[in-house]
């Protein structure tokens, strides 16, 4: 069930809210208990195969999980700091991890491993679990900390809340069991002014995604498909847009799917962690992956980083460790040399960042933060690609390898003519305008993160969002715009993640 889509918002999400109003003044865990149930049907109607019959073994799977590693965590939080611990945490931890290798990562090991030996063969196709990297970075996290003594004695229900809550089930923000369990346990009587301020951020993201992120696809694609097939190649003017205009997509479609979960959760009482934050505007790498994917940044740095040694044993180790997270990190985000060479190439990124930055030099802002964007940009034609040969293509393309200018036909010329001028406008939307937090900082529209930047409370400006009818009028503009982009679902990139 997508967040963009008539089931969920029509009907899924209204009924879900509307319950739990109606349960405020029950005993709290009824409240939790009809979100948990709503979250489990939310992740059950997910069908991989539309043309076969419903299977709850996906939903099985994930309850299965969390009762496992809840009674594993409780577990450890009775052997913290001993080594019969370590040994339970590491088993607990190798689980969760060939879980989500079987899933993810057995498909490519075997492909993989055939081209190398010829052995094993093609295998069964198999199908990846909807957000199960998430719920499995999710549980790691809080097996880490039960053994480090961080944990309480939850009840079920709030673990499990914790877990699969519907805002961020599918595609984060990893939230971390000591920001959501103490919200959870709260009795929420302000909803007549949560609720506003939610709707509002979910309606900003429906914007992003809707208006913006789904119309650079069709700029992006074909572009990208000339890179791929066996045709003409793109001119150095048409990979520029095409590589542009997928660096937009995935800003705004991530932007937009943030605020979405942001702002649903909102409207449930609960402040999830801030996830993005104008991350084209950063003026280094560093602070780039400060921004973007805010929440996941901290999970690599907290749970990978730090444990490989962190920069506590001198630069050399620093960047080898800088450089092994960034490679897993990639790994992370898809099953596929590509990914991998994405996240490698972060990783040199953030050594070369942490050496320059080093020296004490400093580049001028403007120049620091094009710079910054280049870089992500060639990453991103990596990111993009379906392999290493389309990708060379397309940067090959990029710096004129393939011809700078010209079209083939008299009607692509209109059509490039209009191009640019759309991914201009969304590159001035991402360095020029305020983004969702900084609009509704007045009513602090989301946690912040440990080392991350976050949108100052005290500034007043006339753009901040209010609930005054000038706002109001906006906001029912923006909805007009899109219902007439209403006319087609699209997931979200990051789900198949």
């Amino acid at each position: 069930m997508l967040f963009n889509s008539y089931t969920f918002l029509l009907l899924f999400l209204p009924v879900t809210l509307a319950v739990f109003l109606a349960l405020r003044r029950a005993p709290f865990r009824l409240g939790l208990g009809w979100l948990v149930f709503a979250s489990l049907v939310y992740y059950g109607v997910w069908n991989p195969n539309p043309d076969a019959p419903w299977s709850p073994k996906y939903l099985v799977m994930i309850l299965s999980s969390c009762g496992a590693n809840y009674l594993l965590g409780r577990q450890l939080s009775r052997l913290k700091h001993t080594q019969p611990g370590r040994l339970l945490l590491g088993v607990g931890i190798a689980a969760n991890l060939l879980l989500l290798g079987y899933f993810k990562y057995a498909g490519f090991l075997a492909a993989t491993a055939t081209w190398l030996t010829g052995w094993p063969g093609d295998i069964a196709k198999i199908t990846l679990p909807l957000a199960i990297s998430f719920f499995t970075f999710l549980q790691i996290a809080y097996l880490v900390d039960a053994w480090k003594g961080q944990t309480e004695e939850y009840h079920f229900t709030d673990y499990l809340l914790f877990v699969t809550f519907f805002p961020h089930l599918i595609a984060g923000p990893l939230i971390h069991h000591r920001e959501m369990m103490p919200q959870f346990r709260l009795k929420h009587h302000g909803w007549h002014r949560d609720f506003p301020v939610g709707l509002g951020i979910f309606m900003s993201g429906m914007f992003k995604k809707v208006v913006i992120a789904d119309n650079m696809a069709p700029i992006a694609n074909p572009i990208f498909g000339l890179a791929a097939g066996a045709g003409r190649m793109p001119t150095m003017a048409e990979s520029w847009v095409g590589a542009v205009a997928y660096a937009l997509q995935l800003y705004f479609d991530f932007s937009g799917y943030s605020d979405m979960a942001i702002g649903s959760a909102r409207m449930f009482g609960i402040r999830f962690p801030l996830n993005f934050h104008s991350p084209y505007k950063a003026v280094s790498i560093a602070e780039f992956w400060r921004r973007w994917h805010m929440t996941l940044s901290r999970f690599l740095r907290e749970y990978l980083y730090i444990p490989l040694g962190g920069n506590r044993k001198g630069p050399t180790r620093r960047y080898v460790n800088l450089f092994l997270t960034m490679l897993l990190g990639g790994l992370w985000h898809g099953a596929g040399w590509t990914f991998i060479a994405w996240g490698a190439l972060h990783g040199l990124y953030l050594c070369f960042n942490h050496a320059w930055a080093a020296t004490g030099r400093r580049l001028w802002k403007p120049a620091a933060i094009l710079l910054t964007f280049l870089a992500a940009l060639v990453g991103w034609v990596f990111f993009r690609s379906e392999n290493f040969a389309s990708a060379g293509k397309m940067l090959g393309s990029m710096v004129g390898v393939h011809g700078f200018t010209g079209m083939p036909d008299k009607a692509n010329r209109v059509i490039a003519s209009v191009q640019p001028l759309w991914v201009g406008l969304a590159l001035l939307v991402c360095w020029a305008m305020p983004n969702t937090q900084e609009i509704f900082a007045r009513y602090k529209p989301a946690l912040p993160v440990k080392g991350a930047p976050y949108p100052a409370r005290t500034l007043r400006r006339w753009w901040q969002w209010r609930p005054t009818p000038v706002f109001a009028a906006a906001s029912v503009l923006a909805i007009v715009v899109i219902g007439l982009q209403f006319d087609k679902v699209s997931q979200f990139i990051y789900f198949q993640f």
